[in-house]
């Protein structure tokens, strides 16, 4: 579908926006089996003993804090909580190493000092190319965690992707869609995790496959 169209200043109609919407959620469909597999190897990371980072920008940061906040609280179900940080709450960390050293090193910074081989990290961005997000999956891959992207657009030449095991490329182009995109697979994967967390079955027992060193494993759309 093509990205609604308005003058500068112009609103754009909600029935445009909804229709966008939709066929961007549609578009999840194919994207399933890779959500899967993130589930799945998040729950042997928490099996294992690891933990999750999540970092992002702006809209891609609340995205990043709202999953840490699913896992460490609760989802749907009463289970333990799961170890969740988001490396973008702490401002006085933020602001130290962007003053100190520059902006671009705000997350890669943070994953040096915290993240340990068998954790993962996942990190937000709709466009995929943010520097600091670039760098803090570059850090965490070199640091042996497993590294998972949440983008949009296509993965095609994506800097970010270049360092994802998993690569979650939301089908829209437009800002509000990928976030909204985003939204979904993080509640679909807050689900899966959840499911297993609290013993249901199905979901996540199942899940017993050993670590692998695949790299790449991306759905787009």
């Amino acid at each position: 579908m093509s990205t609604p169209t308005a003058r500068p200043g112009a609103p754009i109609a909600p029935a445009d926006q909804v229709a966008e919407h939709l066929a961007a959620v549609e578009g999840l469909y194919a994207l399933l089996p890779a959500l899967r597999a993130v589930g799945d190897r998040l729950i042997d990371v928490y099996r294992r003993g690891g933990r999750l980072y999540t970092f992002g920008n702006g809209g891609s940061a609340a995205d990043a804090q709202h999953l840490a906040g699913e896992l460490i609280g609760r989802y749907l179900r009463e289970r333990r909580p799961l170890p969740a940080v988001s490396l973008v709450t702490d401002p006085t960390v933020v602001s130290c190493i962007g003053n100190d050293f520059s902006f671009d090193e705000v997350f890669a910074r943070q994953i040096q000092a915290l993240a340990t081989p068998g954790d993962m990290v996942i990190a937000f961005t709709t466009s995929g190319r943010s520097p600091n997000v670039v760098r803090g999956l570059q850090e965490a891959r070199d640091r042996g965690a497993v590294t998972v992207l949440f983008a949009g657009g296509t993965a095609d030449g994506m800097p970010a992707g270049e360092h994802a095991d998993f690569a979650l490329v939301a089908p829209a182009t437009t800002t509000a869609r990928i976030q909204e995109t985003h939204l979904t697979l993080l509640h679909l994967l807050s689900e899966h995790v959840d499911a297993w967390a609290a013993g249901a079955g199905g979901t996540g027992d199942d899940a017993t496959t050993a670590p692998h060193d695949d790299r790449q494993e991306t759905a787009a759309v």
